[in-house]
């Protein structure tokens, strides 16, 4: 364990949560995840039909015809290459031999997986989006889901008028002065006493790092979450949760089986629009998951509860952006 977590002392939450999910041997998805999907602590919507990969596949092939030229494709965490497939299977036959599928996988187990699922298929594997993006010459459609929520939260508190930050020590609670507050449309607001908001800060730097190196194609960004503020609506107390065999974890759960279960936040999609337009990116789009899949949904009882506007239909938003 790393020092600063393994000593007694507060660190702070996003610290907490990168080692618990990201450390390379003692992590979740370094140790703990062997596949997605109902052998798995969660499911994902590629992972319960193809639907996904259908609609990708379609905005892709759109965008090519509008810019034609080399094809290229980059998946940012594929899971356990359930998209990929489906994607790759609904590309016209054309397209499917001239397309360069790139994956980037921090994950070894999962990688594991996905090379097993797509041992019949042309891809390319990388560590980080940058050298995808060399790869393709910074020409690519990207895109991802379920991503974004799985990168490390600050998470806020109001405290007698002033934003406290969480901190955990020993899997216990405590509010701290926050010397430097990160941006986001969550803070804009007064919030009455104890309220929290989580902000995906580690995602911005993130993409900040790799965006330059990427010039032409869209970004196709898929979670579940809102806009502010109707993501904390009735959720005064944040939306951080922990998924272990499919169960539900919140509060005081989410500091037990650390390395063993998945840590997650809804997505601010306001923040992600506001942080891409400061990094230079255009928002094309942001519509529900049931206005992005309806047009490729079949009559199974799955596709119908994917895109069900009284579930995963709204409770997942697709954000499509491009390079100004």
């Amino acid at each position: 364990m790393p020092s600063q977590l393994s000593e007694s002392i507060a660190v702070r939450f996003d610290s907490f949560m990168q080692y618990a999910l990201h450390h390379p041997s003692e992590g979740y998805y370094a140790r703990k995840i062997k596949t997605v999907g109902p052998g798995g602590d969660f499911s994902t919507t590629a992972t319960l039909s193809p639907i996904l990969g259908r609609a990708i596949a379609a905005r892709a092939i759109a965008w090519l015809k509008q810019n034609p030229g080399s094809f290229h494709l980059i998946e940012i965490g594929a899971g356990d290459g359930s998209l990929a497939k489906s994607v790759l299977n609904a590309l016209p036959i054309p397209q499917r031999w001239k397309v360069h599928y790139h994956i980037v996988e921090t994950s070894e187990p999962l990688t594991e997986q996905q090379k097993e699922k797509l041992n019949k298929h042309r891809v390319t594997w990388h560590d980080n989006v940058k050298a995808a993006l060399s790869a393709c010459r910074g020409r690519a459609v990207i895109f991802s889901n379920e991503l974004v929520d799985a990168f490390p939260v600050r998470i806020l508190c109001r405290k007698e008028g002033l934003w406290n930050e969480l901190h955990v020590e020993n899997g216990q609670e405590s509010f701290h002065p926050c010397t430097s507050l990160p941006e986001s449309s969550a803070l804009q607001d007064d919030h009455p006493e104890d309220y929290r908001v989580e902000i995906h800060e580690s995602y911005r730097d993130w993409m900040e790092d790799w965006l330059p190196a990427w010039h032409e194609g869209e970004i196709i960004t898929i979670d579940y979450g809102d806009t502010y503020p109707e993501i904390y609506h009735r959720r005064p107390h944040g939306t951080i949760r922990a998924f272990l065999m499919h169960q539900l974890l919140d509060g005081p759960a989410i500091y037990q089986n650390v390395g063993m279960q998945d840590l997650t936040a809804d997505v601010n999609f306001t923040d992600l629009m506001d942080w891409g337009n400061h990094c230079g990116l255009t928002t094309l789009s942001l519509v529900t998951q049931n206005e992005f899949l309806a047009p490729h949904a079949t009559s199974t009882s799955l596709d119908h509860y994917l895109t069900h506007p009284d579930g995963p239909g709204s409770a997942f938003k697709v954000l499509i952006q491009a390079p100004s």
